[in-house]
């Protein structure tokens, strides 16, 4: 670790050097009173806007709306080093809060007497408010402050932690993780917008390549460090360790993080806002509760019909909007449209994946706590070289390759994870993880650099949204999809026929329930979830294959001749499309 951590200290050294020789060069080519006194953007200094750029209507003359503020009053000096490193703390915070408390879902079925509803409830619902709440709360951000809504958000994710060690119902825990939801939706957009507006272009690459593998590998991070706990603590340790982690994060935000904000924000787009929370939360829900009504049920049906409805009436009134929540034209930009489909699928198979692994580990395979969360380092010891050697393998072979070749590994994964049964032997699913992990950090990077580069410098904060929002709304979907085919699955192979009505009843709850009544109840029901299991992950490794093809195909080098700016502006005409 202490080798890690100089290693991580020498990169963010180098990377400060080469910010400042960046600077430099640009005072060389440029008048220096027209770039810093008048604000002028890079298209200024070089008189090549590019073609992303005039999609959107910035000429060579446009003058950027981020207004950094670093010298404003209580905002402390600029330090980019320090910046990216707080702000990838915050990130590790709130990402790992998605999948740390996977490792304790036995302790807690067991301790609040959860069905494997509830359980999925208790993951999704932070999942589900902070994929609802990250663009609202990311224009927040950019009215009032990043730095301000990175304090507000660890304040309120802290907060709801500590209340959350208290507690010991499951319903109270459910409510609990939405308030934490609310902190964490507050926290990401500000983390990558501050980032992206600390580093020039030509280091920002690097700069999103560490955001990138903070974002992976914080939730195996969390997994790992909650497994620990758990072999001397209840699952409240876990809430103790998101308290300790959203503290560090707030002071270094006060000590090191600038402030900065959009000049001339929009008023925010309410009706948007409520639009897209509605139609996400009757998805979902009514995703998650289908094993329990029946995918046919009225209820299940209406509830999913209602939900793509509302969303559908979203991207609508978006369209008529003069300042929308989320313009939908962006997705115009096949790169744009490439990415954010990517993290979704992408995030979409591994949060699902990790809820069902979990579950397999300690109550099939009886691995403690600590063990299971073991079990996961062949992906993190993939993921994380990987996420570090795309950017090298991008400017060789552009993004498509190693893009699409990651997805493919991450299909592949998911196949062969769906081979393992009760008496499968480690190395096969250590196999599949470390096939998984490298997949993971071979598209991650590509995906989230295509979104931040495919707008110019004044859209990041909605690119930095669009990329959480693909990221959480794919670990909520996934969670809720795959958790509910796993539960369908489940109840749907367990023939308890010859036992009492209570103990049937309490075994198709949840396989922790099963577990706890032993016998050949808790036999038949450990088949039966390898049965879903084996389900589940096959419908990951479908959407991972899905992702594969689709940004093999958004990505095709394109022999068009760019679009004019005046027609882009008017937003009538596709935005650019430039194979990288």
């Amino acid at each position: 670790m202490t080798h890690y951590v100089h290693t991580l200290n020498d990169s963010m050294q180098h990377l400060a050097c080469q910010v400042v020789h960046l600077m430099w060069t640009r005072r060389m080519r440029c008048d220096q009173r027209s770039l810093i006194s008048s604000g002028w953007s890079y298209a200024r200094c070089t008189g090549n806007s590019g073609p992303v750029a005039r999609a959107v209507g910035f000429g060579p003359l446009t003058r950027r709306n981020t207004v950094p503020t670093p010298a404003a009053a209580g905002s402390p000096p600029l330090r980019p080093n320090l910046v990216l490193f707080v702000t990838c703390l915050a990130l590790g915070t709130v990402v790992a809060a998605m999948a740390s408390l996977n490792v304790a879902l036995p302790d807690l079925a067991r301790d609040t007497h959860a069905s494997q509803t509830d359980l999925s409830w208790i993951i999704d619902a932070y999942s589900l408010v902070f994929a609802s709440l990250l663009l609202p709360a990311g224009a927040v951000g950019d009215r009032f402050g990043r730095r301000k809504a990175l304090l507000a958000g660890l304040a309120i994710f802290g907060g709801g932690s500590a209340v959350a060690v208290f507690t010991s119902s499951s319903a109270a825990l459910i409510g609990l993780r939405g308030v934490l939801g609310v902190g964490a939706a507050l926290v990401m957009p500000a983390t990558l917008s501050t980032i992206t507006s600390t580093f020039p272009p030509a280091q920002r690459a690097r700069a999103v390549s560490v955001w990138a593998a903070v974002a992976g590998a914080s939730a195996l991070v969390g997994v790992f460090a909650t497994g620990a706990l758990l072999e001397e603590w209840s699952w409240r340790s876990a809430f103790w360790l998101n308290v300790a982690l959203a503290a560090a994060a707030f002071i270094g935000t006060l000590r090191c993080v600038p402030e900065s904000a959009e000049a001339d924000q929009p008023r925010l787009d309410a009706a948007g806002a409520l639009l897209s929370v509605a139609g996400l939360v009757a998805l979902v829900y009514s995703v998650i509760e289908a094993p329990t009504r029946g995918w046919g049920d009225p209820l299940t049906l209406g509830g999913i019909g209602l939900g793509l409805g509302v969303l559908t009436a979203f991207v609508f009134f978006e369209l008529r909007r003069q300042h929308p929540l989320l313009d939908p034209r962006l997705f115009r930009n096949r790169h744009f449209t490439a990415g954010s489909l990517s993290i979704t699928l992408q995030f979409f198979v591994f949060f699902g994946f990790i809820f069902v692994t979990m579950q397999y580990l300690q109550l099939v395979r009886a691995d403690s706590a600590l063990m299971a969360a073991t079990s996961m380092i062949p992906m993190a010891l993939a993921m994380m070289p990987a996420s570090r050697l795309t950017p090298r393998l991008v400017t060789r072979f552009g993004l498509r390759a190693p893009w699409t070749l990651g997805l493919v590994a991450v299909a592949a994964a998911m196949g062969v994870l769906a081979q393992v049964d009760a008496t499968s032997s480690y190395w096969l699913i250590a196999a599949g993880l470390f096939l998984l992990g490298a997949g993971m950090g071979l598209a991650m990077t590509p995906a989230t650099t295509a979104i931040t580069d495919a707008l110019p410098r004044s859209l990041q904060s909605v690119g930095s949204a669009v990329n959480d929002l693909s990221r959480e709304l794919g670990g909520a979907l996934g969670i809720a999809v795959l958790g509910s085919m796993l539960s369908a699955s489940y109840r749907s192979h367990l023939d308890l026929a010859h036992v009492p009505q209570p103990v049937a009843q309490a075994a198709r709850s949840s396989l922790a329930a099963a577990h706890a009544i032993g016998g050949p109840v808790a036999e038949q029901a450990r088949g039966a979830f390898i049965d879903g299991m084996h389900l589940a992950l096959l419908g990951g490794a479908t959407a991972a294959a899905l992702a594969a093809v689709a940004v093999a195909t958004l990505l095709r080098p394109s022999h068009r001749a760019p679009q004019s700016s005046d027609h882009a502006a008017t937003g009538h005409e596709p935005m650019a499309q430039a194979d990288t």
